[in-house]
């Protein structure tokens, strides 16, 4: 248990942000299935939606840099390939 107040802050403020973190990550996720899963000209309309949520994702620092250029690129691929 922590032992000073600045401690126990710091566990509350670290919850609300892995919480935070969670949906976000897991709403990204959700939208790239769903773009996989989408037709030509609906994933065309997604596509900028979900490679804007994928680089706040990299902003913020919850997936690396490399790995949303890894999934930018493969999902433009992809919907160009359809």
């Amino acid at each position: 248990m922590a032992n000073h107040k600045s401690a126990l802050k710091r566990i509350r403020s670290n919850d609300v942000k892995r919480i935070r973190n969670k949906y976000q990550h897991k709403s990204t996720r959700t939208a790239i299935k769903k773009l996989k899963l989408a037709e030509k000209d609906e994933a065309v309309k997604l596509l900028p939606n979900v490679l804007g949520m994928i680089d706040k994702l990299a902003k913020n620092n919850i997936i690396h840099n490399n790995k949303a250029g890894n999934l930018k690129s493969n999902l433009t691929k992809y919907v160009s390939a359809l």
